[in-house]
């Protein structure tokens, strides 16, 4: 089955202010993910938490290579917003299921159906196919 996004869970993962881990946040700011973050950050006002393969620290906060080396006051994780390819996305939503997320974020042109099948039986929120700063930008955040 397709995925089709909930607009009211979009406009209350957008809305209400939380914990997101950014995987594939790093400081190349030629990414999206550079300047999504701080649009997540700034304008949206949440906390954001860096994943990235060297760990390293991003605009300011601390870094992680996974989601699983979040320490414990850096959790629960609200969500995790997947800025990785679609054929690595999978086991990032699987990481975000272990270690107890409540949502799934997949940015724009990462499909994965199987993986938001997962994350949706596990009790998480999926959005697939969508960029927040996009969001937000119509929704006027």
């Amino acid at each position: 089955m397709t995925h089709v996004n909930d607009p009211a869970v979009i406009d209350r993962l957008m809305r209400t202010k939380g914990r997101w881990a950014i995987v594939g946040l790093s400081t190349n700011e030629w990414r999206s993910a550079y300047e999504v973050s701080l649009y997540i950050r700034d304008k949206m006002g949440m906390d954001i938490i860096p994943i990235n393969p060297r760990g390293e620290d991003v605009h300011g906060e601390t870094g992680y290579k996974f989601l699983a080396d979040v320490p414990f006051e850096k959790q629960p994780i609200d969500v995790v917003d997947c800025f990785v390819n679609s054929a690595r996305v999978g086991a990032v939503v699987d990481e975000a299921i272990a270690v107890g997320a409540k949502a799934v974020w997949l940015q724009l042109g990462v499909i994965d159906e199987e993986a938001a099948a997962r994350a949706k039986a596990a009790g998480l929120d999926v959005v697939m196919n969508a960029c927040p700063a996009q969001v937000g930008w119509r929704i006027g955040i």
